[in-house]
């Protein structure tokens, strides 16, 4: 009892703390979760009594509390151990209980297993019998379902038959397509030779249902006067002379559905005309039967004309042929729209019938293509000229006749890759001899609009004209082309020839770079800056950024493509033209380069004189009555205003704006290195400089931009520095001195900013370090002593 009420015991494990704060055998042990017991027990107490002895008192509370829970633990864990065996007993019960249970299934089951052995030993004769009795029936199904489609069959054609005994042909071509149907369920049959029983029935009936439905819709559409041959103007009479055209309409739809209905049983039992495997022809559904029946006799004039020993089938007269489709296509559009449209939309079929007419009518073409390509492939006047008619017979066709650019047209046989690359050939050809022909023009070299100041401000040449024209003719002959790849193959024959173009120009420029100042250099310098201007407008067009996906797509097919390039390809930061570009500008940037040097050299000669003025001793301003300029100035000023005019009659406004920039910065540099610097100046003398610069040199190119003096800055702020008043110029002397003397920087906090100090004065080109240079130049000091 005197433990327990001076000591608080924690566990069995654990130090006792005694209350007078001495431990008793504390040792230092850790619990199962890591906490250390003695610390807790410390904390414990603190927590409880803390420092104040007066806090004692709770002592015997604390002890009660601690006994009670102590008396609840013990409890439960007695409690728990009297529990875990009775439900460990049971659990074995349970246990030995089920494994009673599986023993006896277990038997049970073998007993059962062996039942079944025996009765499948017992039953199997009955097994092979019954095998050989269903393997019968099911023999006799499948003949009682081959019976079945043949009775179909024969049912559906006795239907027929006697359909069209009674002329009731719209029952007889229901029966068909009924016929037609079952035809194409039994594709995936293995019985062969019923299916060509089915085939050969569907092909009987239609061929004499379609022979009756086609002579009744012939004699209708003779009735319209179909098809209109003749001039436009004709047609509305054709249209309205019969008496009866309200039955005679009636019998049009009612014999165009029907032919409509026959148009699978069509599919199944005709094979479809190809054109070689060679010619890349988009696949097309066959045409509706009623069309096809329509165009049986412009088919048949088409051939007749256009086939055999006929005069009107020649090699050179591709345009005949062409245009007799294109008039076809006119002429009775009104007559598809009207009549034939309206029964299309009534039987709910998406088919446009002017559009089917047009497609029937280029087959033709295709076919009649197929066969003269191959004649007149090493004929370059004659291919040239069907090229030439078959893309102004494209142009119409989708412009005028509205032709989808996807279905099967001329341009797919011009694609064929024998004749393309022919195509190819005679382009390329024919654009070098017309690059022959413009360079060895007289009129080369001169601009056809120079008269024309509003249009000729790029001034270029009529070769660069007639080269830009020939690739913009090229181009519009194979935008049409409907193969991304074919186009590209197009663009590579154009970035051939504007780079053949480059190297002609500059084989004429060498041979013109003793004279650089020339008219004839100065037209290349113009139709080099044109050519690009031109290829960079080129590269915002539509057509150009879509070729430009379409070469994205196949470089990314390709391995020997760079990961940057690709890059610039797809954010569109560079265009199809960007090489042909950069070669150009640095063409024109050699050629202005040259020019500046040239002029600038002759500059260097003329200002010699000027070099030695007496910039010393020469006479104030007060001394003069009128400043005049140098006379040994004006050689240089001269030569360099004759030559500004020359250019700027001779170079387009943004070539002339980069030459007299480029000429001002090497002037400005020669004059503050050769003159300036190269001399000392009294008062007169830098008035003198001032005045030639301010008020000759300068306004030269005046009317060229506004501050003409912000391309001269070096000379600008010498003559500042050389003309400052004297104080002025002694603050600002005495300033950079002190600066450097005491190893200030700019941006010191302790004395005002140099930067700024110079600003003042209007000096921001020049360094610190070139002022007091240029404030040494100056012999004006006054006498002060030192």
């Amino acid at each position: 009892m005197e433990t327990e009420t001076n000591c608080i015991p924690y566990n069995d494990d654990s130090s006792i703390l005694c209350m007078n704060g001495q431990s008793r055998s504390v040792k230092q042990e850790t619990d199962s979760d890591g906490c250390d017991i003695p610390q807790y027990v410390v904390e414990f107490v603190d927590k409880e009594l803390g420092h104040d002895i007066k806090s004692l008192k709770k002592l015997t509370k604390l002890i009660a509390d601690l006994a009670e829970d102590k008396k609840r633990l013990e409890e439960q864990v007695i409690a728990v151990s009297s529990e875990v065996p009775k439900k460990i007993k049971n659990a074995l019960k349970n246990a030995e209980d089920s494994k009673a249970s599986l023993s006896l299934l277990l038997e049970k089951e073998t007993d059962l297993s062996e039942a079944v052995s025996r009765h499948l030993v017992m039953a199997q004769p009955w097994m092979d019998e019954l095998n050989v009795w269903i393997d019968q029936i099911e023999e006799t199904e499948r003949h009682l379902s081959y019976l079945k489609w043949i009775s179909q069959t024969e049912e559906l054609s006795d239907n027929i038959q006697q359909h069209l005994m009674t002329s009731n042909v719209s029952e007889a071509a229901n029966s068909l397509m009924s016929m037609a149907e079952l035809d194409i369920k039994l594709q995936e049959s293995s019985c062969t030779h019923l299916q060509d029983f089915m085939r050969a029935t569907v092909k009987f009936w239609h061929k004499i249902i379609i022979d009756k439905l086609t002579s009744d819709f012939e004699d209708v559409l003779n009735q319209f006067h179909w098809p209109v041959v003749g001039p436009p103007h004709s047609q509305v009479s054709v249209l309205s002379s019969p008496l009866n055209t309200a039955e005679l309409y009636n019998s049009l739809e009612l014999l165009f559905s029907q032919l409509l209905k026959l148009q699978t049983s069509y599919e199944l039992t005709t094979e479809q005309k190809k054109l070689p495997e060679k010619y890349p022809v988009p696949f097309s559904p066959p045409l509706i039967l009623p069309i096809q029946v329509m165009l049986i006799p412009l088919q048949k004039r088409f051939r007749y004309h256009f086939s055999g020993n006929r005069q009107t089938n020649v090699l050179n007269k591709p345009e005949w042929f062409l245009s007799q489709i294109l008039i076809w296509i006119g002429n009775n559009a009104r007559f598809l729209d009207e009549r034939i449209q309206p029964i299309l939309d009534k039987a709910l079929s998406t088919v446009d019938a002017r559009l089917e007419f047009s497609r029937g009518l280029v087959m033709l073409v295709l076919e009649k293509l197929a066969v003269d390509i191959p004649c007149l492939l090493y004929d370059d006047s004659l291919f040239c000229h069907l090229v030439d008619e078959v893309l102004l017979f494209e142009k119409e066709l989708h412009s005028v006749h509205g032709y989808p650019s996807n279905y099967p047209c001329s341009l797919h046989m011009l694609c064929e890759e024998t004749c393309f690359q022919r195509w190819i050939t005679v382009e390329k050809k024919f654009a070098l001899e017309k690059m022959d022909s413009m360079l060895s023009s007289e009129a080369a070299w001169i601009s056809q609009y120079k008269d024309i100041s509003d249009v000729d401000e790029m001034k270029a040449p009529d070769c660069a004209e007639t080269f830009m024209t020939l690739l913009l003719v090229i181009t519009d002959r194979y935008k049409s082309i409907p193969s991304a790849s074919r186009k590209l193959q197009f663009l590579d024959l154009q970035k051939e020839l504007i780079d053949d173009f480059r190297i002609r120009l500059t084989q004429v420029m060498k041979e013109e770079t003793r004279t650089p100042l020339s008219s004839r250099y100065c037209a290349i310098l113009n139709a080099v800056n044109y050519i690009a201007a031109v290829l960079a407008d080129w590269a915002d067009n539509v057509f150009f950024l879509q070729l430009q996906q379409a070469a994205l797509e196949a470089c990314a097919d390709r391995d020997s493509v760079n990961d940057l390039r690709l890059g610039h390809l797809a954010s569109m930061e560079s265009s199809v033209f960007d090489d042909m570009i950069n070669l150009l500008e640095r063409l024109r940037q050699d050629m202005l380069t040259r020019q500046v040097d040239h002029v600038f050299r002759e500059l260097q000669d003329k200002i010699k004189p000027y070099k030695k003025e007496r910039w010393l001793s020469l006479p104030s301003q007060f001394e003069q009555a009128v400043m005049t300029l140098s006379t040994t100035a004006c050689p240089f000023l001269l030569t360099l205003r004759d030559r500004l005019l020359l250019l700027e009659q001779q170079l387009c406004h943004s070539l002339f704006t980069s030459f007299w920039q480029m000429l001002t910065e090497k002037i400005d540099l020669l004059i503050y290195q050769d003159i300036i610097l190269a001399n000392h100046f009294n008062e007169g003398g830098a008035t003198q400089l001032q005045f030639d610069m301010t008020r000759n040199l300068f306004p030269l190119f005046s009317p060229y931009c506004k501050k003409p003096e912000n391309y001269f800055k070096h000379i600008k702020e010498a003559c500042i520095l050389l003309t400052l008043n004297v104080g002025c110029a002694l603050l600002l002397k005495d300033f950079l001195q002190s600066s450097a003397e005491h190893g200030l920087e700019d941006g010191d906090i302790q004395q005002p900013s140099i930067t700024a100090a110079l600003n003042e004065v209007g000096i921001y080109k020049l360094a610190p370090q070139d002022v007091e240079i240029l404030l040494n130049l100056r012999t004006n000091w006054p006498n002060t002593g030192k």
